[in-house]
């Protein structure tokens, strides 16, 4: 999964496993919630001058351990936690401000492949506000590029969970499921990523690289009279997001019976 900006718009690119041996690796892009240009204007505060030299190794390891690692805080990282939110409250307006920041940071260390760094600011983006979508957005990129599928699928779901209707959000959840069936063979995570799918194109019929996902969906679940339904719908919709290793793997399944392709 890279990142890039695109229009001050943060795009995320998944690249799923072939299906085959034969099949090429396909890709698949979503865009994250634009970050407000304003935050990135802010002097940057102690938290993000990357100095841990003086840190424990276990303030360390949880720095860069998707929400803090989701236990109990020491007295150490209370004080830490309680001196980073009052640097920030002198330095934003808002916390929320504040953590869209550090979260546009988090996208900036992904970029640059700096995975670990882009960890630590989406923690602290979280910390600030445990409402911001991107936070979890981000952890669940770091985690899902260090190939934890099955945590980066959780993460994604709680940004899910916490935006207002997302399809970009939602596309991606289903990529990681996609590619975690592909691993483990557990239907009700490739269910799931359906039904993802199925809400993406109820609110837009016109999304046609979901329509090209529930081709693969169906294709994996050996419905492929289905698949070819998908595919085809994604072919008149957008030309451009078709794969042709999966057309071809289809092809092998099953004829087209449009026609279209022979």
């Amino acid at each position: 999964m890279n990142v890039r900006r695109n229009r001050g718009h943060w795009s995320l690119i998944l690249a799923l496993l072939p299906l085959v041996a034969a099949a090429q690796p396909r890709q698949l892009m979503s865009s994250a919630r634009p970050v407000a240009a304003h935050a990135a204007s802010h002097t940057v505060t102690t938290a993000d001058s990357d100095n841990t030299r003086s840190e424990s190794v276990d303030i360390n390891t949880l720095n860069i351990t998707p929400l803090f690692g989701e236990r109990p805080k020491s007295a150490e990282q209370i004080d830490r936690e309680i001196h980073f939110l009052n640097d920030c409250d002198q330095n934003f307006a808002s916390r929320a401000e504040a953590s869209d920041f550090f979260a546009a940071r988090g996208w900036d260390y992904v970029a640059d492949g700096q995975l670990d760094t882009a960890a630590h600011r989406f923690n602290l983006a979280w910390l600030l506000n445990d409402r911001n979508a991107d936070a979890y957005w981000g952890l669940g990129v770091v985690t899902y590029q260090k190939e934890n599928l099955t945590e980066a699928a959780r993460l994604l779901k709680k940004g899910i969970d916490v935006s207002s209707p997302n399809i970009e959000l939602m596309g991606d959840l289903a990529t990681v499921e996609i590619k975690q069936f592909e691993k483990d063979h557990n239907r009700a995570t490739l269910d799931d990523a359906e039904q993802q799918l199925q809400r993406i194109v109820t609110q837009d019929p016109n999304h046609a690289a979901s329509y090209q996902k529930l081709a693969l969906v169906s294709f994996l679940k050996t419905d492929y009279d289905k698949a070819w339904e998908y595919f085809h719908q994604a072919r008149q919709l957008d030309m451009s997001v078709l794969d042709l290793s999966f057309l071809n793997e289809l092809m092998t399944k099953r004829a087209d019976p449009k026609g279209v392709f022979k």
